[in-house]
């Protein structure tokens, strides 16, 4: 279950990352437009991605992330954020609801960001079986959010 402080991080964090990544660099591009009704219908939009990512139905939550990511981070490469990413209210919703988007195994250490714990943590989880490694290195991104749902749960 969400709370209400988690929903209300993470619907200011959206609106703040699409007026700063769309909205601002169209207020640049085109002074002349007006804006303003897009930015109420961002604020109003971000409240229900909000509701969805936080929601009980896992695929709509996984779809969501995944198109914001998509837009709000575009580029040619996967998408691969730095390890503090995944400390924003962004970063811990798509760490439980979709994982890592572009991997199936990450490092320790950006294991350890998407639980929020240091490196030496996953390694005694890692040790311990609660986390699973993968043949490649590192850890697989399916444990991670088996983790993070668990610790959800309780």
């Amino acid at each position: 279950m969400s709370t209400l402080s988690e929903h209300v991080d993470l619907r200011n964090d959206l609106i703040r990352l699409v007026t700063s990544r769309l909205l601002d660099p169209l207020d640049i591009l085109l002074p002349q437009a007006n804006l303003t009704d897009l930015r109420s219908t961002v604020r109003a939009d971000a409240d229900m991605w909000a509701a969805q990512l936080l929601g009980p139905d896992d695929a709509l939550a996984r779809r969501v992330a995944i198109r914001l990511l998509t837009v709000l981070y575009p580029g040619d490469a996967p998408f691969d954020p730095p390890e503090t990413w995944w400390a924003t209210p962004l970063g811990r919703v798509t760490a439980r609801r979709a994982g890592h988007p572009s991997k199936d195994h990450v490092s320790l250490g950006v294991a350890g960001a998407m639980l929020g714990i240091t490196r030496q943590g996953v390694h005694d989880l890692v040790n311990r079986d609660k986390l699973l490694r993968h043949p490649n290195g590192g850890v697989t991104v399916d444990s991670i959010r088996t983790r993070l749902s668990l610790r959800r749960d309780q």
